[in-house]
């Protein structure tokens, strides 16, 4: 296993050749997430014109897969404010060549779990009565209401998101700019902000960044938690628990990893970027993949000894219910991915083989939406009311096309940011090189220099 063997003046022509003319494939592949996107939209529309009945919702079970993808996707998130923020306050010298892909990851997956409370509302068009605003209607939204709280809760964070992400790029776009012709490099300088390199504009630009990370790194505990809240201050068996909000975050940086390595395993070898997204980095991913899914097993199994533990039959029997009721297999095929997949990148063999690496990190993916799923939807199907008991019709075929329309949403971003922006800090990776090149020379031996 290679170490970072980069020279400081070539740092500039490995990363930006991933921004040269796309072949014949890349259209291709923007074209399908594309009509992946009119699929969706055809699909919404047709719910909006005929009413939320196509959903797979009836009483009591109001919330249905659009809120399973809000939440997922908000989980996504934040692993790139994870790699971004914390780690870089941590100063981990290996996140330095993922912190960029991981930051776009982040604001296209916020953007688009933003839109499943809207699909879900159903007359999106009345989406400002639940605006804290005046009006003459004297109408103010509920603050105790879980719709209002992640109003608020993603807008915070895809604003500190998109701002951390954009201010990291500013010293790279001056670099893609002195390497442009004609309107290319209009735009570029625009949004550079005529960048110069001065040593006053790098201090800024230091303090900055260091601002944001740590206005960031509480996010990634706010955020999700607040999400989790949407349930957690329910009465409903299953739902209300104090462990669901660091429950919830465990499981937004467990997801938000595997879709790390499912993103860039493909980047680095499309755009050849061995040299920089080394496997050495990709271990590291994997290893803390095995932290956080041994998290959520503790997680799990917390849930279900409290659950017997209280002596609260009805709370027993919805957990017992999800084990071996009409929706164990989704429950099993969790637990298999998200606590007994990741356990395989114990193996060194297996975390140092790019297609097991993919593989349990798809498994670790499939996990956590079946995760969300699970959650969402029994708890309201098996409440206290014998009576009232019901199942869940969906997913239907709108569902399943919204579905994939945010997923296309989601790639269709994250290929346009590959090819037209850095997709690795260059400023960031010479500092590391740097670095790394003066640590080397203060350590070595005096004869060794002379020689």
């Amino acid at each position: 296993m290679q170490e970072l063997e980069l020279k400081y003046d070539t740092v500039n022509q490995e990363v930006l050749q991933a921004m040269s003319p796309p072949g014949r494939l890349y259209p291709a592949v923007v074209a399908f997430w594309f009509m992946g996107i009119l699929t969706g939209l055809c699909c919404w529309a047709y719910q909006i014109m005929t009413g939320l009945g196509v959903e797979g919702v009836n009483h009591p079970i109001a919330w249905g897969t659009y809120l399973v993808n809000f939440v997922f996707f908000v989980g996504l998130a934040h692993s790139g404010t994870l790699i971004s923020a914390i780690l870089f306050l941590f100063r981990a010298s290996w996140r330095t060549a993922i912190s960029r892909s991981a930051e776009a990851m982040t604001v296209f997956a916020v953007m688009v779990a933003g839109l499943f409370p809207f699909i879900h509302l159903g007359r999106v068009w009345v989406v400002y009565w639940i605006l804290p605003y005046p009006n003459q209607r004297n109408l103010w939204p509920d603050f105790q209401s879980p719709l209002v709280f992640d109003v608020i809760a993603i807008s915070t964070y895809l604003l500190v998101s998109l701002l951390f992400w954009y201010t990291g790029l500013i010293p790279d776009l001056a670099s893609v700019r002195d390497r442009s012709q004609g309107l290319r490099r209009k735009i570029y300088g625009l949004f550079s902000l005529n960048w110069t390199g001065s040593h006053r504009e790098w201090q800024h630009h230091g303090g900055a960044i260091l601002l944001l990370a740590a206005l960031a790194t509480p996010l990634v505990i706010s955020v999700h938690s607040v999400v989790s809240w949407d349930f957690a201050l329910s009465i409903l068996p299953g739902w209300h628990s104090t462990i669901f909000a660091p429950y919830f975050v465990a499981g937004a940086i467990h997801s938000g990893l595997a879709m790390v390595l499912i993103l860039l395993i493909p980047l680095r070898r499309i755009y050849t970027l061995e040299n920089i997204i080394t496997l050495t980095t990709l271990e590291n991913i994997a290893k803390t993949i095995v932290l956080t899914g041994l998290i959520m097993s503790y997680s799990y199994l917390t849930e279900h000894f409290m659950s017997w533990y209280s002596g609260n039959t009805i709370e027993r029997d919805t957990f017992y219910w999800r084990m071996v009721g009409y929706y164990k297999e989704w429950f099993w095929l969790m637990i298999f991915c998200n606590s007994i997949a990741p356990l395989f990148y114990f193996i060194k063999k297996i975390r140092t083989n790019l297609k097991t690496l993919y593989l349990v990190a798809v498994l670790v993916v499939v996990g956590m939406w079946y995760e969300r799923y699970v959650i969402i939807i029994t708890a309201p199907a098996h409440a206290y009311d014998p009576y009232m008991w019901r199942l869940y019709q969906g997913p239907t075929w709108v569902e399943f096309g919204i579905l994939f329309g945010a997923f296309s949403i989601f790639f269709f971003l994250f290929f346009l940011f590959s090819k037209y922006l850095p997709v690795i800090s260059m400023a960031e990776l010479k500092e590391e090189i740097h670095f790394r090149e003066t640590r080397n020379k203060r350590i070595a031996k005096p004869g060794d220099q002379d020689q």
